[in-house]
């Protein structure tokens, strides 16, 4: 016996009882951290139609019985991933579709294209436009602005480095000829457009946009806005005007949106429906996230021709021993071989910064 116990010790009383004591609840939660994620078996997909400060409107059951419009926010495990307008998502949490509510986008699908640009040719940094368009229709005014031809060559290098195709419309034609202009494209498959004040060719520009994803891209002033006016009534984009100092015009779309188009809206249309997408007016687009590759292999006749060139040929003017060269010389391509070649090479030059925007 020792001076610490006593005679009514129980051996099998323990020695500490901590029973009562409070145990702080960590910060982060009481839940062990795992990397599992849940599978939302239950979530519905849809299709990002409008983005605006983190909310995204969501169109779910296209054309189906139940068609809705969502309003989302992103899900914290996608706060790395961009969501953008086009991006096919999964939802979960409240998907009424009801005024008031939100749900969240925990997925995104995967993209068949994805039309970006830089803020420079030096600029890694991507700025991408929208996802899952299939056609991009250029629109560019014969005069005021004054038409710009390295700015067109931009739009077609991430038009076909994205794998889009396309489309051309020159607007304002009632006040100057856009032949000149156009001789500078006679080499490419390229659909052109004349619209004039007094003029919309609508009915042709909605037979192209009927089944197809069709993205609008211009510099600011040259009428844009008011095509889509025109095409899709209900859209009521802001229309803007020229500075005539500057000769510069005003941006009148601050965010790319999606508007359904429906040709029965037009007079003598055929009937369809598609997607017109409307972006904001930009004055300069960068190239630095191009693959050169893509370009060529938008040329198909040149790009076979291609394979005859030495290693590391850059297929410009004053590449030596180019057998594309060579080849539409020797006139393999007929006569619109040296149009095409000229096309292709000013499109490369544009890439590699041989020409000023």
């Amino acid at each position: 016996m020792t001076w610490w116990s006593t005679d009514d010790d129980e051996d099998d009383e323990p020695e500490f009882d901590e029973s009562d004591v409070r145990v702080r609840p960590s910060r982060r939660g009481s839940r062990p951290r795992t990397k599992q994620r849940p599978e939302h078996a239950d979530a519905v997909t849809g299709m990002v139609i409008g983005v605006d400060r983190g909310r995204y409107s969501v169109l779910v059951d296209e054309n189906g019985p139940d068609e809705r419009t969502i309003t989302a926010a992103r899900a914290s495990e996608l706060r790395r991933k961009s969501v953008v307008t086009g991006d096919h998502v999964d939802l979960v949490g409240d998907t009424s579709g009801e005024p008031g509510t939100l749900s969240r986008i925990v997925r995104v699908g995967e993209r068949t294209t994805l039309l970006r640009r830089s803020a420079d040719d030096t600029d890694e940094v991507e700025r991408v436009i929208v996802a899952n368009a299939d056609q991009m229709l250029i629109v560019v005014a014969a005069a005021n602005p004054e038409p710009r031809i390295r700015l067109l060559d931009r739009y077609l290098v991430a038009a076909f480095d994205a794998g889009i195709r396309p489309l051309l419309v020159i607007t304002k034609t009632d006040l100057a000829d856009p032949a000149e202009f156009l001789r500078n494209f006679a080499g490419l498959d390229l659909t052109v457009f004349l619209s004039g004040e007094d003029q919309m060719p609508l009915d042709e520009i909605a037979r192209v946009l009927v089944g197809h994803r069709t993205v609008f891209v211009g510099h600011s002033g040259v009428g844009k806005s008011t095509l889509v006016n025109a095409l899709v009534p209900s859209a009521k984009r802001a229309t803007g005007h020229v500075n005539v100092v500057t000769g510069r015009g005003r941006h009148t779309s601050s965010s790319t949106v999606w508007l359904r188009f429906d040709a029965a809206d037009l007079p003598g249309a055929e009937p369809g429906t598609g997607w017109v997408i409307d972006t904001p007016g930009v004055r300069s687009f960068g190239l630095g996230h191009v693959d050169r590759a893509n370009i060529l292999r938008a040329f198909t006749d040149l790009d076979r021709l291609a394979e005859r060139c030495p290693r590391g040929c850059t297929h410009l003017p004053d590449a030596p021993d180019c057998a594309m060269a060579e080849a539409v010389a020797a006139g393999e391509l007929g006569e619109t071989g040296p149009a095409r070649l000229e096309s292709l090479q000013r499109l490369l030059t544009t890439f590699a910064g041989g020409a000023a925007v």
